[in-house]
């Protein structure tokens, strides 16, 4: 029996989400833990798996207000290292009008880019002992970090592991697009489970139909089961020649959409922990889409994301309305 359900890897990082403004007009940014990674290791834990997180924060403020949330949280953080060199990676969202998000980051460098193959090689037991391995590409964005992804992928792969992938597309974060695209198919190439949004399907494909789009993708890499996002419109399940898909559920206590995608993609990952990937049917998958867009929906209340993911009980209470 493995010790961890699910061990993630990439960036940890502090979200600065718009939280109104002051006396004086300015713009009010509140300090949430974020990080996709981490937030999906933290509902994971809300729904009952055992996790681990493989990373680097600076060792400053910022990065241990983070590991103190992450342990908070229930995280395993023997793989979290403390970078005394470079500063933990901010994040400013600001919402736009039409709902989107506008991201800036700074990063040039932060702490979660100089995770290298020697920090993946100390903490190798967290892949030799999970069922499932998770991670996206901004862990791929620049050196070292890339090659400690890829590294703790094939550790995992050997351990007989489960590989879930979420690209995450940021464009800020990426030198070129075409750079992000070569991340983007290796992900696909290396994953047995992937997540990925409409915008992220029309990015790599160049198709605007969703599903036409996803099954390329699924088709072309083998992919044994693929969940893609639909934003407020839900979210399909592509499994062998299946498509199921569930309408989303639009909640008028929106705020922002931080977290979200993550918060769908750890129910997601949580399904197929407790039921593997074989013989998934029709009907499993459209419970497994119903409580995912539940809980992504009940997210979208809240201002940030790893510190304020939804209980089991309460996706249960919301669906039960």
């Amino acid at each position: 029996m493995s010790k961890f359900d699910v061990v993630a890897l990439g960036e940890l990082l502090i979200d600065f989400t718009n939280n109104g403004g002051s006396e004086q007009g300015n713009p009010m940014f509140e300090a949430n833990p974020g990080g996709a990674p981490c937030n999906v290791l933290s509902m994971l834990e809300n729904l009952g798996n055992r996790t681990a997180f493989i990373g680097k924060v600076g060792d400053d403020f910022f990065g241990r207000l983070l590991k103190e949330r992450v342990e908070k949280q229930g995280i395993d953080t023997t793989g979290l290292f403390l970078d005394g060199e470079v500063h933990t990676t901010l994040a400013f969202v600001n919402k736009l009008a039409n709902g989107d998000r506008d991201f800036s980051f700074y990063r040039k460098p932060g702490a979660d880019m100089m995770l290298s193959e020697g920090d993946v090689d100390r903490v190798k037991g967290l892949l030799e002992e999970t069922k499932v391995f998770h991670f996206g590409t901004l862990s791929m964005t620049d050196e070292p970090a890339a090659a400690a992804t890829k590294l703790a992928i094939s550790h995992a792969k050997k351990s007989g592991a489960m590989i879930s992938f979420d690209p995450n597309y940021r464009a800020p974060l990426w030198e070129s697009e075409e750079k992000a695209l070569k991340a983007m198919r290796y992900g696909f190439e290396n994953c047995d489970i992937l997540k990925i949004s409409d915008n992220e399907v029309e990015l790599f494909t160049g198709m605007s139909d969703v599903l036409s789009g996803a099954q390329k993708i699924k088709e072309e890499f083998d992919i044994p089961l693929v969940f893609a996002t639909l934003g407020p419109d839900g979210s399909m399940a592509l499994y062998k020649d299946m498509v199921v898909k569930k309408d989303g559920y639009r909640n008028p206590d929106t705020i922002e959409t931080t977290g979200a995608g993550d918060t769908f993609c750890a129910c997601a990952i949580d399904y197929v922990c407790k039921n593997g990937l074989e013989d998934l049917s029709e009907d499993k998958l459209l419970s497994c889409l119903d409580f995912a867009n539940a809980a992504a929906s009940i997210i979208t209340t809240r201002r940030g994301a790893l510190s304020v993911m939804p209980k089991k009980e309460e996706v249960q209470n919301f669906l039960s309305k």
